[in-house]
């Protein structure tokens, strides 16, 4: 499970949150929410141990980051803002870079999933913005990872990708894996809980 502990974040000399608590369960869906400023992404950010909170701490099954820093990466699946994919590379190369154990079957079907069926051997800086999006999102079909932390991947998805990668994230916390994400598109799903930042004037 993830603990967030008395979590404190300050952004250019401003307060976002302060002891912000909660914890994540196995088969949990969490969204974190908020007006643009509140702060999310930070929190993601540091749920992720790409930053440093001000003040608490996050611990990865009852270990704090800090110690076991390269196991919880080897459980997270982190996807930011940016799409975090190697341009110079096609979509199916991305995949194979990042997910080099898995079968190539796989490969092509998470494409084909994510709607990229017939842009697999383009480079991906030939490809727009939402297709580059989606050959980031196509990691989650080859995902071995317990904990997908995810900043608005729904942006620049049609509604039918939306559709699909709602099912995924269901089935991913059906399947016993945990999901913590920021969006601004009312999310389908019985199950999620929600964690509200409220917005602090500076």
């Amino acid at each position: 499970m993830l603990d967030a502990i008395n979590l404190s974040c300050i952004r250019d000399d401003r307060e976002l949150f302060r002891g912000l608590s909660f914890t994540v369960l196995p088969g949990e869906m969490v969204q974190i929410a908020g007006k643009n400023g509140a702060g999310k992404t930070s929190l993601l950010r540091i749920l992720a141990g790409l930053a440093q909170a001000e003040e608490g701490e996050v611990k990865w099954q009852g270990e704090g980051l800090p110690r076991i820093r390269y196991q919880y990466h080897q459980d997270l699946l982190w996807l930011g803002h940016q799409a975090g994919i190697k341009t110079v590379l096609t979509a199916y190369e991305n995949l194979r870079f990042y997910h080099p154990h898995s079968a190539e079957s796989l490969r092509w079907q998470a494409l084909t999933e994510v709607g990229l069926a017939g842009f697999e051997d383009i480079a991906v800086n030939q490809l727009s913005a939402g297709q580059q999006r989606r050959v980031a999102l196509a990691r989650l079909w080859l995902s071995t990872q317990k904990l997908w932390i995810l900043d608005e991947p729904f942006t620049a998805i049609d509604a039918t990708g939306v559709t699909k990668l709602t099912r995924k994230l269901t089935q991913h916390t059906e399947n016993g894996g945990m999901v913590i994400l920021t969006t601004h598109q009312p999310l389908a799903v019985d199950n999620v809980r929600q964690i509200h930042l409220q917005e602090k004037l500076a």
